[in-house]
């Protein structure tokens, strides 16, 4: 795909210094505010996060590239014929399909363990986005199958992602306020602060990329609280911030859970459920936790 390569080049080129800009403004407002947002430690781990991601996916590109035209090439609905509906169609199922990928990551600790990383910073700034989840370009083709099994190019797939991932990290700041009727229809800023904060009524909530209408479709849309400050990072912190250990602490857990006695199929529901999720209920998921809420909640 010579031409999606010089696109992404491209792209590149204008989007890295669009970043640079917005994250010197962004480190400027946090200094005249002493608000301690960026460290020199995280951010330099956001970006080796990143460089390593980048480098998973060209390696891994040429065999996801190759299965997503193999499936292209016995599709099942050819192309739409209109470029204007064609392009506006691949933006509304690929943002869907990023929702329903990234409901997985929150909902089955296996890609769980993958995804943790990118929700391991207590800090939450523009380079937060680039805190990769690593290893997801290992799976991440497989949800865009059904897009190119319904005529859409395996190219115009990667471009489009390259594009709302622009979107996806401009997202990533506090300084931000609600953007008033956009908040019906996009992901905004505080719609992204939901999504990376640890306080239990923030759990897992505004999954989208570039469109908040599936959150609020499927339920798993929160508003900002403004009584709920934001508290970021994880429910329980590593208890290093170390590359390793940001990388692969939650697969430690799991070696932790799988060396005890248990059975086969114990073992494959500690790695297929949600994370939280125990056989004796002595940790609880994130539903279980908000259930627990609301019921609090109502009794009073």
């Amino acid at each position: 795909m010579p031409g999606t390569y010089a696109f992404e080049d491209l792209l590149l080129k204008l989007s890295t210094p669009f970043y640079i800009s917005l994250i010197c403004l962004e480190i400027f407002i946090t200094y005249r505010s002493h608000r301690v947002s960026y460290t020199l430690k995280d951010t330099f781990t956001n970006a080796a996060l990143m460089l390593i991601n980048g480098s998973i996916d060209l390696l891994f590109r040429a065999v996801y590239v190759g299965i997503l035209i193999w499936f292209y090439n016995v599709r099942i609905i050819e192309p739409i014929a209109n470029p204007y509906i064609y392009w506006f169609a691949l933006f509304l199922f690929e943002d869907l399909t990023f929702y329903t990928l990234h409901y997985v990551d929150h909902h089955s600790r296996l890609f769980w363990a993958v995804h943790v990383t990118h929700h391991s910073s207590e800090h939450f700034n523009l380079t937060t986005g680039f805190r990769s989840s690593v290893f997801q370009p290992l799976y991440r083709f497989v949800y865009f199958i059904p897009l190119v099994l319904i005529g859409f190019s395996p190219a115009d797939i990667v471009i489009m992602y390259s594009l709302t991932q622009i979107y996806g990290i401009i997202v990533h700041t506090e300084y931000v306020d609600k953007l008033g009727c956009l908040e019906y229809i996009f992901v905004t800023p505080s719609h992204h602060r939901v999504h990376h904060a640890s306080n239990i009524q923030y759990l897992d909530k505004n999954m989208g990329m570039c469109l908040i209408i599936w959150d609020r479709m499927f339920g798993t849309f929160q508003e900002e609280i403004p009584t709920i400050p934001p508290h970021y990072g994880l429910t329980k912190s590593t208890k290093t911030d170390g590359l390793s250990e940001t990388v692969f602490h939650e697969w430690k857990e799991i070696k932790k859970d799988f060396d005890q006695p248990i059975d086969f199929k114990t073992k494959l529901k500690y790695l297929i459920k949600a994370p939280g999720w125990s056989p004796d209920g002595s940790r609880q998921t994130s539903k279980e936790l908000q259930k627990e809420i609301l019921d609090h909640d109502s009794t009073q």
